[in-house]
């Protein structure tokens, strides 16, 4: 990841950002920009977002980063993903897909979701529906 906050990312930033109706502060578009400024889809952590964003001088506390990821997966930018049922990661791929999670670096990564294959899912409770699916393979090294 680079820190030169280039014109095109900063305007892609805030592009992505009006484009879901979120107002473009200085924080949200130097955020976004790190996010999808090269145009690929990035996972973060809060954490790892906030440690980018030191890294490469930006003045955003972290309760910025937690909110301001929080914000835009609310307006549907990212999609978050929970590993373990404690650490959340995020991602700026929103399309359903399976992600790896890699054990030994705590990083995920997209799986192909075309060589997933659900065929069948349990039925829900009586006064429940199914509100979405994920899928997260964990792989560790082999020894």
């Amino acid at each position: 990841m680079t820190c030169t906050a280039t014109p095109e990312a900063s305007l892609r930033g805030s592009e992505w950002l009006s484009g879901a109706g979120l107002r473009p502060t200085r924080q949200r578009v130097a955020l976004a920009a790190m996010l999808i400024g090269d145009g690929h889809h990035r996972h973060v952590t809060a954490e790892s977002l906030f440690a980018d964003v030191q890294r490469c001088g930006e003045q955003v506390s972290l309760a910025t980063v937690y909110n301001t990821l929080r914000a835009f997966c609310e307006a549907g930018l990212m999609q978050e993903v929970l590993v373990d049922g404690a650490k959340s990661y995020f991602d700026t791929n929103t399309h359903d897909h399976p992600h790896f999670f890699w054990e030994c670096e705590n990083r995920l990564t997209d799986a192909p979701a075309d060589e997933l294959k659900i065929t069948s899912l349990p039925s829900a409770p009586e006064g429940a529906e199914i509100a979405s699916v994920d899928v997260v393979i964990r792989l560790r090294r082999k020894s």
